[in-house]
């Protein structure tokens, strides 16, 4: 029970049940500068239980972009039947590599090869988390990416990047077949025009191709989610994933969210602007929704999500759906 939540309340999900954590679990990546730490969090008792793998942001504090942060979502995830494995990407500043090093500052090569990692050495991994081990269901797998991390997600879903500042970079397709569903909250759109002159110059790999994106996807935006660092196109940017990607078939708005989505990226965290607790538990109950439905056929969690979103909790938030 959370006293804090009022409308999010009526977006029905399962009752939760208690989880573990466990921290750290360490894959060893040879090429990579340094091994990838991940922490595991899953229920306590089920089998066959889905997987989703979340990818951290490029935000400014000095541990949520790892392991240890998106706490609010991991959390919810793993007490309503997800194992959810959180790697530490390059990028991260407490346990990463230095940004001046080949790669940086964003490692956005780096970030894709930490998650198929992650699934090719799914057996290695539950052999190095006894708790976990014989529980996974290998075959359904999905992925959610904040902000930098909806950018390595998009592209594990189909999207392609050229990176205008590197000539092996174009056009750049990494795919990931087993994963079969994706959520990308608050991710970067189009590059180009789109971009401020400062992200033009620093961050030369923001240019997705979202019209590749095939995998069913949610996104999720806060329809005040303004940063003139990145874009001069205000919170219509982080649209783009849906309005170009064919995979990308529904779109969560949240009005006045901002960059912080009501708090996923952690409790009572510096990084969330628009701190409100019903906000974060309807990014919490409908991205849970979408996830079961779309890996389950004949799961009805999303239509009934949608429906109670509609009746009792659309002053924080609507939906929109390709027919």
């Amino acid at each position: 029970m959370n006293n804090l939540i009022t409308a999010a309340t009526h977006i029905p999900c399962s009752e939760p049940c208690q989880t573990i954590s466990v921290s750290p679990v360490i894959l060893d990546a040879p090429n990579r500068g340094l091994p990838i730490a991940l922490r595991i969090t899953a229920p306590v008792t089920g089998d066959r239980l889905p997987i989703i793998l979340l990818s951290h942001g490029h935000g400014p504090s000095l541990y949520i972009p790892s392991k240890d942060g998106y706490g609010p979502l991991v959390d919810f995830y793993a007490a309503h039947g997800f194992v959810v494995i959180q790697p530490t990407h390059a990028n991260s500043k407490v346990a990463g590599l230095d940004p001046s090093a080949p790669g940086g500052p964003l490692f956005w090569r780096s970030r894709v090869a930490d998650m198929k990692q992650i699934i090719d050495q799914l057996d290695e991994i539950e052999v190095a988390v006894p708790a976990i081990a014989g529980r996974l269901d290998h075959s359904r797998i999905a992925a959610i990416g904040h902000s930098m991390g909806g950018q390595t997600v998009g592209m594990l879903l189909g999207t392609r990047l050229t990176d205008i500042s590197d000539d092996t970079a174009i056009d750049v397709n990494v795919i990931e077949p087993r994963i079969t569903a994706g959520v990308l909250l608050a991710a970067p759109g189009n590059g180009g025009d789109s971009l401020s002159d400062f992200a033009r110059e620093n961050y030369t790999a923001l240019n997705p191709d979202y019209s590749h994106l095939s995998t069913k996807t949610l996104v999720v935006v806060g329809d005040s989610d303004v940063n003139p660092n990145l874009t001069t196109r205000g919170a219509a940017w982080h649209t783009d994933s849906y309005h170009h990607g064919p995979g990308a078939d529904a779109l969560l708005t949240l009005i006045g969210g901002k960059h912080g989505l009501g708090g996923v990226a952690g409790y009572d965290a510096k990084e969330t602007d628009d701190e409100d607790p019903d906000r974060l538990a309807i990014v919490q109950r409908m991205t849970w929704a979408y996830l079961r439905s779309t890996l389950y056929d004949g799961d009805q969690s999303w239509s009934l999500a949608c429906a109670a979103l509609k009746d009792h909790a659309n002053a924080h938030a609507y939906v929109d759906l390709k027919s």
